[in-house]
């Protein structure tokens, strides 16, 4: 395929994808420069370590960017985030044409750590993840809320005041409205991106019946949780869990 000198210039590929993505989900300001801050990082590693411009990379590219991250010292979330902002990049480009493969398709992400209370042991925290009887509508939701937590990091406030449009499970990210009304991107987890499929898949519909609300976590009486029901169902599966 042949790529025009306007392609060439990584500067002018990013800004137009930035537009775009702007255009498409109203980001903001902070949201935008985190995607052009991963892209301009991606663009360099790419210039200067294989020779290659934006829109001639492949998966080996990638998954050698993505290692030099790691010897690099840098954090599986941040690097979670970088792989993001570039699959995100390179499946724009592909619905419009301008490269034939994506070359994060079979990319894996980085496993994140789950983030711990430091009151609880490892083991303690996987009781808790089980307890949950995911047979049932309610079951899931709990599932896939503490899944979320922990696979995150969210506060309570941001978990339980999450709306559809902030999800994308397509990307495996959250953008998350935290305080000072600052929005942020958050990556998930393959075990937290799992679950919240199967919830939303499957029992999410059930709860909202035909209600049109936006809340990603529903009560069985067609609302948002609160924070307050969220520690109780907490202290429900903690006591199950065995969890003094």
């Amino acid at each position: 395929m042949k790529v025009t000198d306007s392609e060439r210039d990584p500067g002018a590929l990013i800004d137009a994808f930035c537009d775009q993505v702007w255009l498409q989900d109203g980001l903001a300001a902070t949201s935008l420069e985190s995607y052009r801050r991963d892209l301009v990082s991606w663009a360099r590693w790419l210039d200067h370590d294989a020779g290659k411009h934006l829109l001639s990379a492949a998966r080996n590219d990638v998954e050698a960017f993505l290692a030099a991250q790691f010897r690099a010292k840098a954090k599986a979330s941040s690097i979670n985030r970088r792989l993001s902002s570039v699959r995100r990049f390179y499946r724009l480009h592909l619905m419009q044409g301008s490269i034939a493969a994506d070359p994060t398709l079979r990319v894996k992400s980085p496993k994140l750590p789950r983030r711990l209370p430091k009151n609880l042991s490892e083991s303690q925290v996987e009781s808790l993840l089980e307890a949950p009887d995911t047979r049932t509508t309610l079951g899931l939701r709990d599932r896939a809320m503490l899944e979320t937590l922990y696979a995150t990091g969210l506060r309570v406030s941001e978990l339980v005041g999450l709306k559809l449009a902030q999800l994308s499970l397509q990307m495996g990210v959250v953008r998350v409205l935290g305080k000072g009304s600052k929005e942020r991107m958050v990556p998930r987890g393959e075990e937290a991106m799992a679950w919240l499929r199967q919830y939303l898949s499957k029992a999410r519909a059930q709860l909202a019946g035909k209600a049109k609300i936006d809340a990603v976590f529903l009560t069985g009486r067609r609302g948002p949780l609160t924070r307050q029901a969220f520690w109780q169902l907490i202290k429900r599966h903690g006591i199950k869990g065995g969890i003094p």
